[in-house]
């Protein structure tokens, strides 16, 4: 065989194989965050319905959009979020705005002082 008909079945098979790695995500409902209070070490657990918001002592949590992968893939959780922190009642600063994601919260922190803040999941 020609050099060409070996890179022409080559980009047919990478192609048929990067075809099967994106598979469709599953939309969530609600998202289940954990957060650290760094102060006092307490650990909790809050749920929040997708396109709502909750408070959690000084942050002020909005949720847009959840997603996560089929059952039969590596699991993997998304999140779409803002984070407010309200330290009186006429100022709100915005200290994270984006993507979250389960497996790798190092990549995606939220960096505050007081709270650290990571995903557990995404439930349909």
């Amino acid at each position: 065989m020609k050099l060409g008909t070996h890179k022409l079945i080559f980009f047919i098979f990478t192609l048929f194989i990067s075809i099967e790695t994106f598979a469709d995500t599953i939309e969530g409902k609600f998202v289940e965050l954990q957060i650290l209070d760094k102060i006092t070490a307490r650990v909790e657990t809050i749920i929040i319905n997708v396109n709502e918001s909750a408070k959690f002592e000084s942050l002020q949590i909005e949720v847009y959009a959840c997603y996560k992968t089929p059952p039969e893939k590596i699991p993997e959780n998304f999140v779409l979020l803002k984070i407010y922190d309200q330290t009186n009642f006429e100022s709100k600063n915005l200290i994270y705005q984006g993507w979250m994601i389960s497996s790798s919260p190092a990549i995606t922190p939220l960096e505050h002082p007081i709270y650290d803040l990571w995903l557990k999941s995404c439930k349909i």
